[in-house]
């Protein structure tokens, strides 16, 4: 199964490589700088580096040293003929951060269906006690608090549609509010419809923003607040808001987004970007059993 798996990423990862090293090839180049450098093709192709880092998030393994070594190495070298060493293979992978990115976000993100979901979630990089020595994302992270304490690391912001797909994420530091304006202004460019979130993101002034985009911010309400005049469908979808939090488990549990082994930022990058992707390719998504009909309603379907 794995093996199949390999198959399919490498010929999309690798259509999508092509395509992209031609585009680069019309882009104007900059001044050239004073610092020499080698521009040469390296034994590993960057599909391949690309495919070996969506299998290790596919959720098989949970130590990318050990499945390199003991599975890659082993089981799969006659995929993968021209395999470097660990070392090697570390050193090399920042340059496949912009290529994951481009296509995380023209080929892996979902579209809008009128029924979206967002929340955020915590990426710890250190113990909370390990804040103030900690070295490799001093400067970048920061301390934040959530519902489970303090912690010190980034905060992942996450839409998703009813059928679990990834329709925009955005990376900030871990004091950022949810309701922060540029964010959400940059998440919601191409959502339209309703958005259920939780009460942390309960701001009149948001939501008069996105109604102004076309978009109804849903949320629930606190203790001390007025009910809400909320049709059945509505109060249906909004207790249906587990399913993000259904996507989140999933990114850390068995994408592995989040660990406390990065050894740089761009590493961080890498493992972050390539377990979203991986996450893009599972075919069994948390969704619901809803679809919009013509009438611009929604039909619930019989569990």
């Amino acid at each position: 199964m794995l093996r199949d798996k390999i198959t399919e990423f490498f010929v999309e990862l690798d259509d999508f490589c092509n395509e992209f090293s031609s585009q680069l090839k019309h882009v104007p180049v900059l001044e050239s700088s004073p610092v020499k450098s080698r521009n040469r093709h390296g034994k590993l192709s960057d599909s391949e580096m690309m495919s070996i880092y969506l299998l290790f998030h596919y959720g098989q393994f949970t130590n990318f040293k050990h499945f390199y070594t003991q599975y890659v190495c082993k089981h799969l070298g006659d995929l993968f003929p021209n395999l470097i060493s660990y070392v090697r293979f570390n050193a090399r992978q920042e340059r496949i951060l912009l290529p994951l990115m481009l296509y995380l976000k023209y080929k892996g993100l979902g579209k809008s269906r009128g029924i979206n979901y967002i929340d955020s979630t915590l990426l710890r990089v250190c113990h909370i006690k390990r804040e103030k020595q900690h070295r490799v994302f001093k400067g970048v992270a920061s301390k934040g608090k959530s519902t489970m304490g303090w912690f010190f690391g980034f905060k992942l912001h996450l839409i998703v549609n009813d059928r679990g797909e990834l329709l925009s994420f955005y990376l900030t530091k871990g004091n950022v509010d949810d309701r922060n304006i540029d964010v959400m202004s940059a998440m919601t460019k191409d959502i339209f419809g309703k958005l259920f979130g939780d009460r942390g993101y309960i701001s009149k002034a948001l939501a008069e923003l996105l109604f102004q985009d076309g978009i109804q911010l849903i949320t629930k309400i606190r203790k001390n607040m007025k009910q809400q005049n909320l049709s059945d469908v509505d109060a249906i979808l909004l207790r249906k808001r587990a399913l993000v939090e259904s996507v989140n488990d999933e990114l850390k549990n068995i994408c592995k987004i989040e660990h406390t082994r990065h050894r740089s930022v761009k590493g961080f990058l890498v493992n972050l970007i390539s377990g979203l992707t991986a996450y893009c390719f599972f075919p069994k998504k948390p969704s619901l059993n809803i679809t919009p009909i013509e009438t611009n309603q929604l039909c619930l379907w019989a569990a």
